[in-house]
């Protein structure tokens, strides 16, 4: 019954060939797939009115996938107003082995840092990674990581590469952490995988906020750990802006994609403890599989399919 896989995140983006030029060029993914989606049922699975269509490209890097979707009828833009503890902060993290040169070359794209002073060396407490946050042309945030030797999956570890290698993760901010781990662990059978409580100046500079205290918590589903779901809350400083209801097809919109072992059951344990869906229950698609999409409490979307 429990996530037994990370398969991909879905992103929202006002623009498909320039989602696609900025993925490709500035960070190396490759085109695998384009569809267009005008299945009634997966408009349903995404909450969305009857007849919705979209436009879809799936880019890889290395093991990994992103589903770039354009919406035929676009949604609200990313907010103007933004910062890396939004309730609607979602970003994948980029392994790389030269994060400076890799910084260096996003200077020249149209990207828009996060991090402040480029790549932040963090403390040993987090396993001495290096990282640097920024966003893409719509103004998802995206984050490269540097693991040192010994640190992180060893599916990192290797053969050096000029590119980023992979994702290791999709990092989400929620407002409580007791509720989310309950809601990623006891629901759909997530392991916490590691904790740490990150503060300082690196910190800070990481992400673009002051007097930072954030928890994190990696959870990895329960056969393939690896990519795996982080989550990141925010002590200090605490979110105090207006709340952003992020629909499918609004530009801020990310979502995570998981293949589970009992689709049926997991829906019914997730009805049963009053979780909220976007679809109605479990739909099957045109093609035969079949999926349900839920949001966890914070508002983020999820994607089960079998």
């Amino acid at each position: 019954m429990p996530v037994s896989e990370f398969l991909r995140v879905s992103t929202t983006v006002s623009d498909l060939f320039q989602a696609e030029t900025f993925y490709r060029d500035a960070i190396g993914f490759t085109r695998a797939e384009e569809r267009v989606i005008d299945d009634p049922a997966w408009a349903r699975l995404m909450g969305l009115p009857a007849g919705s269509t979209a436009r879809c490209l799936v880019v890889t890097l290395g093991a990994q996938e992103v589903e770039l979707v354009s919406f035929d009828v676009p949604g609200r833009s990313y907010p103007e107003a933004r910062a890396s503890n939004d309730p609607w902060f979602q970003h994948i993290a980029l392994v790389v082995d030269d994060i400076a040169a890799i910084c260096e070359g996003l200077h020249r794209m149209e990207t828009t840092p996060i991090s402040i002073g480029g790549p932040q060396l963090l403390p040993v407490n987090t396993g001495g990674v290096s990282a640097f946050k920024f966003r893409d042309p719509d103004g998802h945030p995206l984050e490269l990581l540097y693991f040192p030797p010994g640190v992180g999956d060893l599916v990192w570890h290797g053969v050096q590469d000029s590119k980023p290698r992979g994702y290791d993760h999709t990092a989400i901010a929620v407002g409580d952490i007791d509720r989310s781990i309950a809601f990623y662990a006891d629901l759909l059978g997530f392991q916490v995988a590691g904790r740490s409580l990150n503060t300082g100046v690196e910190q800070d500079r990481l992400d673009g906020l002051s007097n930072t205290e954030v928890d994190v918590v990696g959870l990895a589903p329960a056969d393939v750990p690896t990519p795996h779901v982080e989550l990141l809350h925010y002590r200090t400083p605490r979110f105090d802006g207006m709340n952003f209801d992020v629909a499918a097809n609004d530009i801020a919109s990310t979502r995570q994609v998981h293949r589970v072992d009992d689709l049926d059951g997991l829906a019914a344990r997730l009805e049963g403890s009053g979780a909220v869906f976007v679809s109605p229950g479990v739909v099957t698609l045109d093609d035969g599989a079949r999926a349900a999409a839920v949001r966890d409490p914070d508002g983020h979307m999820i994607v089960l399919t079998e």
